[in-house]
């Protein structure tokens, strides 16, 4: 699981919104105006207890994320499901990421399936890659490649950059799909150019190693630190790679001792093995 399935899902893209027969509007307003204060909030859940569905999401958002109220999942999982049962798309994606990471409830793995097929349905992107993942790894679904696929490219050319380094990784290891390392750059680059931190790292990937794309270590260093100052871990540890070795930057130990701890505590096991070679224990911060 990535972190990113655990975020709420705050407001879909207005050709989202528009495909599946969703109003962003109040949600968008709703979400600015709770940032002014407790009139906004008040304002919000007069309108949620009145069966308004779009005000009943972002209520679900404010309270799962903490923004203009104390945090509180039960509350997010109520005021998610209100507005799920009532076809909100986006209410029904966050509903399914709450049953995916156990928040509040028991996780269940097919409830977050059965959730985010509705809001899929529905055209809402960042549901159809969730859906994408439970098909490819098993969770709530037969395994399907295909069915990843699927789904990934639904979000991929609604452009969810989720969905796009998605289909370029299931291009890149040809599953379900002829192996394509062509087709997988024109994916991972889409990404990428949104600022998406996996996107950078893929496309860095492929640069460093000449797959699907000139080799170019300089590239691949520009789209790694891209990552990497994103706080993405991966990104960290690869681009502390170049600069061990030296490819595409002047080799120095001391940025990749760097780049390697800042991976290494996020958890990245790459950078946990660079720095054991190199006689460094980042646990205790100690030379």
């Amino acid at each position: 699981m990535t972190e990113r399935e655990n975020i709420p899902v705050v407001v879909a893209s207005q050709a989202v919104a528009i495909q599946s027969g969703q109003s962003i509007s109040l949600v968008a307003r709703g979400l600015a105006a709770l940032r002014k204060g407790n009139d906004a909030f008040d304002d919000l859940l007069k309108a949620a207890e009145q069966g308004d569905a779009d005000a009943q999401c972002v209520l679900g958002c404010s309270y799962e994320s903490g923004n203009s109220v104390e945090q509180n999942f039960e509350q997010a999982f109520f005021w998610y499901r209100k507005s799920a049962e009532l076809g909100n798309a986006n209410a029904q994606c966050n509903l399914g990421s709450m049953y995916q990471a156990g928040r509040y409830v028991e996780q269940n793995y097919e409830q977050a399936v059965l959730w985010y097929r509705k809001a899929a349905e529905q055209g809402f992107s960042g549901a159809q890659w969730r859906l994408g993942m439970g098909y490819e790894f098993s969770r709530g679904v037969e395994q399907d490649y295909q069915q990843a696929a699927y789904w990934y490219r639904k979000a991929a050319e609604q452009g969810d950059s989720d969905g796009q380094w998605h289909l370029g990784s299931m291009y890149n290891c040809g599953h379900c799909v002829e192996q394509d390392d062509e087709q997988a750059v024109y994916w991972f680059h889409k990404a990428a150019e949104q600022g998406d931190s996996i996107g950078q790292w893929w496309l860095g990937n492929m640069y460093q190693w000449g797959n699907g794309v000139k080799q170019d270590y300089e590239q691949a260093v520009y789209w790694y630190r891209k990552s990497a100052e994103q706080g993405d871990a991966h990104g960290q540890y690869k681009l502390g790679t170049m600069y061990e070795v030296g490819n595409g930057v002047e080799q120095n130990f001391e940025q990749a001792v760097y780049w390697y701890r800042k991976a290494a505590k996020k958890g990245d096991s790459g950078a946990q093995k660079a720095l054991r070679e190199l006689g460094i224990d980042w646990e205790n911060n100690a030379p």
